[in-house]
C-alpha cells in the first residue's frame, strides 16, 4: 500500500510539474495613439505575487533577443515584460534604420518616457505582479533607456544596462535617482569611450546614485547577443558575441535583482 501510495503521489507531482510552464504572451498597448507590441513572460506554477522586471530591446527593434531575456527571467521567478519602444512592433535591419528609429526616441524625453511608462503600467496591473517591486533592464539602445528613466526618477527598485551607451543631455540631478543603478560594459566597446566612463561615474557620484559599473575584459559592444558576429561581419560594424561576458553579465544581473528586491 505504501509503495502504491509513493507511486501515485510521485505520478501526481510529476503531471503537475509537466502542466506547469513558462507562458509568453504577446501583449498590445498604447501609448499616446501608438500601439505597441510587448511579450509577457511568467511561471503560471507560481499564483503568489512576485516582482515585475521590463525588458528594453536593443536598437534593432523588440526582437528574439530581448524576448529571450524575459523568459529567462521568468524562469529566474520573476514576471518580465519585452517592451516595443518603436511602436507596432517595428524591427530595424540595416544600421541606418537602426539610427534613425532609436534617435527619434533618444532625442525626446518625453516621447521615451511615455512610452517606458505605458509599459510600465501595463506590468503594474498583472495579477501576478508586485507592483511595489519593479526594476528595468536594457541592451544598447534600451540600456541608455533605463539609464535615462532612473535619471528621470521613476519608481523602479533597480535598473541595469548592458553595454548601452551611457553619455546623456539631461544629467540626473542630486537626490533624483531612486533605483538602484548597474552598468554592465564591454571593456573593448569603441561606442562607449573612456571619457564617456568618466564622466559618468563623475555623474552618478555628483547625483549621489547607488551605482556599481562592471567592465569584462576583451567584451565588445553587444556581447550578450548571439547575433552580433553576423551583425558585425554584415554591416562592418565592431559587434561580437562574448559568452564569457554574457554568462558573466546575467549573473551578475541575478545578484543585482536580488539585492534590489530584498
Amino acid at each position: 500500500m505504501r509503495r502504491l501510495l509513493f507511486t501515485v503521489l510521485t505520478a501526481f507531482i510529476g503531471l503537475a510539474s509537466a502542466q506547469a510552464a513558462i507562458k509568453g504572451v504577446p501583449v498590445e498597448y498604447k501609448s499616446n495613439g501608438t500601439v505597441h507590441n510587448g511579450y509577457l513572460v511568467y511561471d503560471d506554477a507560481i499564483m503568489a505575487k512576485r516582482p515585475g522586471v521590463l525588458v528594453i530591446h536593443e536598437w534593432w527593434g523588440h526582437d528574439e533577443h530581448a524576448r529571450n531575456s524575459a523568459r529567462k527571467l521568468a524562469e529566474a521567478g520573476y514576471v518580465a515584460l519585452a517592451l516595443d519602444m518603436y511602436g507596432d512592433g517595428k524591427q530595424a535591419h540595416h544600421p541606418d534604420d537602426a539610427g534613425k528609429f532609436s534617435g527619434e526616441v533618444r532625442k525626446n524625453q518625453s516621447l521615451m518616457k511615455s512610452r517606458f511608462q505605458a509599459g510600465m503600467k501595463l506590468l503594474e496591473k498583472q495579477s501576478r505582479v508586485d507592483s511595489k517591486r519593479l526594476a528595468a533592464i536594457g541592451y544598447c539602445f534600451g540600456g541608455s533607456v533605463v539609464l535615462e528613466m532612473a535619471r528621470a526618477g521613476e519608481k523602479l527598485r533597480g535598473v541595469a544596462s548592458f553595454h548601452g551607451g551611457l553619455a546623456t543631455e539631461n544629467p540626473a540631478k542630486p537626490g533624483k535617482i531612486k533605483a538602484k543603478v548597474l552598468v554592465m560594459n564591454g571593456a573593448e566597446d569603441p561606442f562607449v569611450p573612456a571619457e564617456q566612463i568618466a564622466a559618468f561615474k563623475k555623474e552618478m557620484e555628483s547625483a549621489k546614485a547607488d551605482y556599481k559599473f562592471v567592465n569584462y575584459p576583451g567584451a565588445k559592444h553587444s556581447f550578450t547577443n548571439p547575433n552580433a558576429d553576423a551583425n558585425g561581419a554584415k554591416f562592418k560594424l565592431p559587434l561580437a558575441y562574448d559568452a564569457q561576458a554574457d554568462q558573466a553579465s546575467w549573473s551578475d544581473l541575478q545578484s543585482f535583482l536580488k539585492l534590489v528586491f530584498n
